[in-house]
């Protein structure tokens, strides 16, 4: 709580309450209410490269999709990374069922995010255009998390999955890009309204590259867990795109996703994400069995 203290009083802010915002697994995040009736969020991200990333993302996408707006910004300091005032959307994070109308809106919200083509201006900010070398980017994120990950499953499960990695990748279908893609594109990330999706939170991870990495973690939140929603999903994304061939990407990206997080968990502290570390090896174990 000390550091969203000081960053308010950066912003000169008169509050009346601080709620922790709990979806937030990487950054900080903290729901405020100020004296006046008026809520906001104040989000510290969890390195400068984060705050300058999804700085520059959400102000490029301001006019193009329901993201929140920087009301303002504090560049940070020797002991805090930065923060940023955003404006409050009014919708819930998803959280539980989700139902082929909600499932359509989704795919609808996704598919205009991945119609917008970067500019040359996106090209030179912050945010990473990996377009050009997929295939190294996805290999290089795989091999950085293999160095945690090895600390943490049996040597057997290690060798499968690099094995798994090397036979697979070669067979993907060409990239569909360059586009931004959100990268954590989740339930949690995603703001609704009853069955009508009101807003994408959450840019600290975006990129400029392939759409293919951005269906894992729907796929695994949401269509997986509830009948129909993948084709109600296809069929509102395709009211406004043309989409690449989820049957044959997901499986790949669903493996990469589990083995990956397990190197975050590894990261980030085991014991604080062991449900999610559980999760993620179960998924492995049975994917490679």
């Amino acid at each position: 709580m000390e550091k969203v203290q000081y960053v308010i009083k950066q912003f000169d802010l008169d509050v009346l309450s601080i709620e922790d915002v709990p979806e937030s697994f990487s950054s900080s995040v903290y729901k405020i209410k100020l004296k006046d009736h008026q809520t906001f969020f104040i989000k510290i991200p969890y390195s400068k490269v984060k705050l300058e990333r999804e700085y520059d993302v959400l102000k490029r996408l301001q006019h193009e999709l329901p993201v929140p707006q920087v009301l303002n910004y504090w560049e940070g300091n020797e002991d805090i990374t930065g923060a940023f005032l955003l404006s409050a959307i009014n919708g819930l994070p998803i959280t539980g069922e989700v139902n082929v109308d909600l499932a359509y809106d989704i795919g609808v919200i996704h598919a205009k995010l991945h119609s917008i083509e970067p500019n040359e201006e996106d090209f030179n900010s912050s945010v990473s255009n990996e377009y050009e070398q997929w295939t190294k980017f996805i290999k290089n994120q795989f091999y950085s998390f293999a160095e945690d990950v090895k600390e943490v499953i049996d040597s057997r499960l290690y060798e499968q999955s690099l094995h798994y990695f090397e036979q697979h990748q070669k067979l993907l279908p060409s990239p569909d890009g360059p586009r931004f893609v959100h990268m954590d594109f989740r339930p949690g990330n995603i703001l609704a309204n009853g069955n009508k999706v009101v807003g994408i939170i959450d840019f600290e991870s975006v990129r400029i590259g392939s759409t293919e990495i951005d269906f894992t973690k729907i796929n695994r939140d949401i269509f997986v867990k509830y009948p129909g929603t993948m084709e109600a999903f296809q069929r509102g994304y395709e009211s406004i795109r043309p989409i690449i061939d989820l049957q044959t990407v997901l499986p790949f990206y669903r493996f990469i996703d589990a083995f990956n997080s397990i190197g975050w968990c590894k990261r980030r502290g085991m014991e604080k994400n062991q449900s999610f570390l559980e999760e993620n090896l179960a998924y492995l174990k049975d994917f490679l069995r």
